[in-house]
């Protein structure tokens, strides 16, 4: 999908070029950020944005091991909940999207009606394996909710938990039927299915923030690219890529 610029999204300092930045960014941004909003920032002003994607709890344990990025982009409050809050200008804290979680199937495979719980309930109690994460945000809430829907020992009695990584790649090597995970991450694989979000009852949004290193809060390159991460291109980008509007 191509996302179109403006001269809303061009509209960089002049002063702004040539430099280096540092960005901790979370995974469910990476489709957004990697095919369009980087690109784009970096045609602008000739600047190397040095990205590291992972999911936001590595990222914390990076900077608490002495990572200093310039912008760090993860789950709405996680910064406010860690051990270094120091190193971050929290005022700056801004929302810049959010997902939901979705459901996908391999490729050409049936696609189960997930329309209502009942029929979630249905796909989820009849797979063969459902794949879904141990400590994102989204296996988190799954992991909780299957147990609130009474089906917890049946779905992980056969359940394939990914570690690390797109939980779609588990539907790719036939580990699962089945894959739940924040809807721009099942997109990170083209190859599967994404038959849709978790019915309107029991879905559950996860928020990332953009925040700034005090160190980074004089700096132009900085403040262009924090920018940048909330402006219109960002945004038409996050919608292309599964994300919302925060």
């Amino acid at each position: 999908m191509t996302v179109p610029s403006s001269s809303a999204d061009r509209a960089v300092p002049d002063h702004v070029s040539g430099t280096a930045l540092s960005l901790l960014c979370a995974v469910a941004l990476k489709k957004a950020l990697e095919e369009y909003v980087l690109p784009a920032f970096m045609r602008a002003t000739g600047a190397t944005v040095n990205v590291l994607l992972e999911p936001t709890g590595l990222l914390l344990q990076r900077i608490e091991a002495g990572t200093r990025p310039g912008i760090f982009v993860g789950t709405t409050g996680s910064l406010e909940a860690s051990a270094v809050t120091d190193i971050f200008d929290l005022p700056s804290c801004k929302p810049v999207a959010k997902s939901g979680i979705g459901v996908a199937v391999p490729p050409e495979a049936h696609r189960p009606d997930i329309g209502s719980v009942d029929g979630l309930i249905g796909a989820l109690t009849t797979a063969r394996s459902v794949a879904y994460s141990r400590n994102g945000p989204s296996g988190i809430y799954f992991a909780r909710l299957i147990r609130d829907l009474g089906i917890a020992d049946q779905v992980n009695s056969r359940s394939t938990i990914v570690d690390q990584g797109p939980t779609a790649y588990a539907l790719i090597d036939g580990r699962a039927d089945i894959a739940i995970h924040q809807l721009s991450e099942l997109m990170l694989v083209p190859e599967a299915a994404v038959i849709g979000p978790l019915p309107h009852p029991v879905q559950h949004y996860t928020e990332f923030s953009a925040t700034l290193s005090r160190t980074a809060l004089n700096d132009a390159l900085a403040s262009a690219l924090f920018g940048f991460l909330s402006g219109p291109l960002a945004a038409r980008a996050y919608r292309a890529s599964g994300l919302q509007s925060p």
